[in-house]
């Protein structure tokens, strides 16, 4: 079909082809070294955007940078302990440095330290509180400045259905119901000044940490997996490309109109 041939038809069927893309900008997504983290950075970088990948350790992103570089796009590993403030703000200023100005933020970082209420330690709440909840305080606020002075910015939490509650869970599910609070807040906060603030609460996602989960509760994996999916309305598990995919919408300048939102991502309803 002729190019004109292909605009006729277009425009005979109403399909409105629109090949413009989003403003090349500069995102950050903590916890990129694998899974959901590093999904959502590869795919950001699909999408034209310079993607700082940022993991505890930096040569644990390695691979993640290496996969968008391949493929033509800019990248780079940054390692930080999102806990930590002082690491938090060089990290930033590092991103600002070399990429640019970051308008895009994805808080993804995450630990488990599931255990039953009388067997959790204080180490094992402060810890998943401080790489959940302080992380994506402290990342948000050093980023936001950026964000105030263009005029534009994404900021996407990523918090659980265990939000809902979760037996053995009980660090991580008030850290992700509490992530759902502070999304509300910056979404208030900073709606004024062109930011959004989103949350994303996935479902059983195939990833390490649902494989440590049935580790931990001493299931064969592959048991745990189809027990979870008789239970899923769309007859199966979630894929990290699932929640990229999403993270994707929500970083584009179309999104502009959806924020303070919790969106589950778990193949069916969640109350």
């Amino acid at each position: 079909m002729s190019d004109t041939a292909e605009h006729a038809t277009a425009s005979h069927t109403g399909m409105n082809i629109d090949t413009h893309r989003d403003t090349p900008r500069i995102a950050i997504v903590t916890g990129a070294a694998r899974g959901i983290g590093a999904a959502v950075a590869t795919r950001l970088a699909a999408d034209g955007h310079s993607v700082a990948a940022i993991d505890l350790d930096e040569e644990s992103c390695a691979q993640t940078v290496d996969a968008i570089k391949a493929k033509g796009g800019s990248a780079l590993a940054v390692g930080c302990d999102v806990s930590d403030e002082a690491a938090v703000a060089a990290a930033v200023e590092r991103v600002a440095a070399d990429l640019g100005a970051p308008t895009i933020l994805v808080n993804n970082a995450g630990i488990l330290r599931d255990n039953l209420l009388f067997k959790m330690s204080v180490d094992d709440w402060d810890m998943v509180m401080n790489v959940h909840l302080r992380g994506a305080f402290l990342m948000s606020r050093a980023v936001q400045s950026h964000m105030v002075d263009a005029r534009f910015g994404r900021i996407v939490n990523l918090s659980s259905t265990s939000a809902l509650g979760n037996r053995g869970q009980s660090n991580y599910a008030a850290a992700k119901a509490g992530m759902q609070g502070f999304t509300k807040t910056l979404a208030i906060e900073l709606g004024k000044f062109g930011v959004t603030a989103n949350a994303i609460a996935p479902g059983f996602i195939e990833t390490a940490m649902t494989r440590a989960t049935a580790e931990r509760i001493g299931v064969d994996f592959d048991a745990f997996r189809q027990a979870l999916i008789s239970q899923i309305p769309v007859g199966r598990s979630g894929q990290p490309e699932d929640i990229a995919a999403i993270a994707s919408f929500l970083a584009r300048e179309e999104a502009g109109f959806v924020s303070g939102q919790v969106i589950y991502a778990a193949g069916g309803p969640k109350d």
